[in-house]
């Protein structure tokens, strides 16, 4: 596809009354490189965009339009903020020819469509794409990210617990059948859809576990991790619902194939992110809020000698470095754009 020279590309976000959707929107307006056209819903559309959400009033005052008007719009790339089982069913209809896209659902992540069909429990329509697609973790998957079309933005609790694991893995330093991942998020985690576990008297001041055993999550952290392996990953996988708006605290536990020590397994988390801008290996284990409305991802990597486990603990904002904050950050690689630029926002204190 010929993109434009010396000028701001044209992007659309699908779905943009999401929370991902939102965070989108409010990460587009001010990026210096982008003009953000076309924001579309279904259920909201000819609405203004600042009257659903008054915090972009006198920033983006945009009417939402239904999906149809992209036909007739010009536009480089499109966001695809929309559910899972949903996004497949768009870039069937649409292809590649018109415009590049970026999906923030599952639909394209997982390199099987019968492992899709499994875990997402739907025959997928488009499953040609899936072995085209590239996953969209840039500290692990940059040059294909520059070179696709169509690009599958990594899971929430995946991007926090892959960085959490990769130089362990990569280095070959731990068992690949060995490893727990215990995470927790904040609740924009579970999507804007009301639902009876999200309800305010049913979350707050409560703490509880779900999806044990079959979360989609797990074969997605296992294929991306098996590629720094040569043997099978296997995850043990247990996510947590916080009474929180947003945040990831990913804790995971795995057993070394031989004697280690903390100050070795800080050392390779130190020279494997050395140059990721992103990725931040910190003194202390991080709280959710040292990210909180920020790209960043805080990883936090020791050895337990009365154990025997190395234990490290990523987080993230869900919403951004887990979603949209990523997403821009792919669009940036695949439209060779400065890969922070329009993300450089420090985080959020308090």
């Amino acid at each position: 596809m010929e993109e434009r020279n010396n000028e701001k590309r044209n992007v659309g976000v699908v779905g943009a009354t999401g929370y991902t959707g939102i965070e989108l929107v409010r990460l587009l307006v001010q990026h210096p490189d982008i003009s953000l056209k076309i924001v579309t819903s279904r259920s909201n559309q000819g609405e203004r965009y600042s009257s659903l959400y008054p915090s972009f009033d006198g920033i983006f005052d945009e009417e939402l339009q239904s999906v149809e008007a992209l036909s007739d719009a010009d536009l480089d790339l499109v966001f695809l903020a929309l559910p899972h089982r949903v996004s497949m069913d768009f870039v069937k209809e649409y292809g590649l020819e018109k415009f590049r896209i970026v999906d923030l659902s599952g639909d394209f992540r997982l390199k099987s469509a019968e492992t899709y069909e499994t875990w997402y429990e739907k025959e997928h329509s488009c499953p040609d794409y899936i072995y085209s697609a590239a996953y969209g973790l840039p500290e692990l998957n940059r040059d294909k990210i520059r070179n696709a079309d169509l690009v599958a933005n990594p899971g929430c609790y995946p991007t926090a617990s892959i960085l959490a694991l990769a130089p362990l893995i990569d280095r070959g330093l731990i068992r690949p059948d060995s490893i727990v991942v215990d995470s927790k998020s904040g609740v924009t985690g579970a999507g804007s859809t009301p639902k009876e576990t999200t309800h305010f008297p049913n979350l707050f001041g409560n703490f509880f576990a779900y999806g044990l055993m079959r979360h989609r999550h797990t074969p997605e952290m296992e294929q991306m991790l098996g590629r720094l392996s040569d043997e099978e990953i296997r995850i043990q996988f247990t996510p947590h619902l916080l009474p929180i708006d947003r945040g990831i605290l990913s804790t995971t536990y795995s057993q070394p194939v031989r004697d280690t020590s903390a100050e070795e397994v800080r050392e390779l988390y130190l020279s494997y992110y050395e140059k990721e801008y992103f990725v931040r290996v910190v003194d202390t284990p991080p709280t959710v809020k040292n990210v909180r409305g920020s790209n960043f991802c805080d990883l936090y990597a020791t050895y337990d000698e009365r154990t025997g486990r190395v234990i490290t603990i990523g987080v993230i904002d869900n919403l951004v470095k887990g979603a949209a904050g990523q997403a821009v950050q792919n669009m940036n690689l695949m439209f060779r754009l400065i890969e922070k630029s329009g993300l450089e926002h420090p985080p959020l204190n308090p």
